[in-house]
């Protein structure tokens, strides 16, 4: 029986006009990171799909036992909810939520026609050592919270479960090996300061990607968490804008 979700934490659903957006939390993250976003574009007419990765928003010992597959399964079925009832859809990710999302553009490129990327998580030479560690260790520490701003919370774990590491570096893998397929407009958020990943990854990922339409925003204001963070007007802001260009864009006549 799975533990019950943390309040706060749990997933959403905004309905709203014809152009939707999916959004995808981090790794040890919850929907708790995303939900002021998606409250703020349903509140401007965009219909959102805000979903819990499994494992996500409970405890710990739940996410242990989690794999990427799943997570990449329950982000697609928010994708089947968003897309069953909007014209075009963003998808959008935060963290290890780019990897999943740019997993499904490369998977599903008839239902995600635009990304948005929020400090994505996609190269980490700490996974070179990962056949040691998973030997030796249980778990890890965790960077919760990685907010300039005072008094934010992503209702993250403080741990990280070695297994459940090993299977998102092989997600990631492969999402690495896909960016080249992936063809639909991408806007990246960008922070300078980021305590949970390497900073080199927008743009590692935007000169692999093989989209025409790139755009690199850069948070400077903002830790790893920009959502909650000083930028999070910014990215909201910009979001939006983008939802809406390609949208127009998808119908433009030839």
């Amino acid at each position: 029986m799975s533990p019950d979700v943390r309040p706060g934490a749990e997933a959403f659903s905004f309905g709203g006009g014809p152009v939707g957006v999916l959004l995808v939390h981090g790794f040890t993250g919850s929907p708790a990171s995303t939900r002021p976003l998606g409250e703020w574009l349903a509140g401007r007419g965009l219909a959102v799909e805000g979903v819990r990765l499994p494992g996500h928003g409970t405890d710990v010992q739940d996410l242990r036992h989690r794999r990427a597959a799943e997570w990449v399964g329950e982000a697609a079925r928010g994708l089947d909810a968003i897309s069953s009832r909007c014209r075009t859809v963003v998808a959008f990710g935060l963290s290890m939520g780019g990897s999943i999302v740019l997993a499904l553009a490369a998977s599903r490129s008839s239902d995600v026609h635009g990304l948005a990327l929020a400090n994505p998580y996609v190269f980490d030479r700490r996974h070179l050592f990962i056949p040691v560690g998973k030997r030796f260790l249980r778990d890890v520490p965790a960077t919760p919270n990685d907010i300039a701003k005072p008094g934010m919370d992503e209702m993250a774990y403080d741990r990280m479960p070695v297994p459940a590491i090993v299977s998102m570096a092989v997600m990631m893998k492969r999402v690495r090996a896909a960016l080249p397929s992936i063809r639909q407009p991408v806007v990246v958020f960008a922070s300078p300061v980021d305590h949970v990943i390497s900073t080199s990854n927008p743009r590692k990922i935007l000169a692999r990607v093989g989209s025409e339409r790139t755009e690199l925003v850069p948070c400077p204001t903002s830790f790893h968490v920009v959502t909650l963070d000083h930028d999070a007007e910014l990215v909201r802001e910009r979001v939006l804008a983008f939802a809406h260009e390609v949208d127009r864009a998808k119908f433009a006549a030839p």
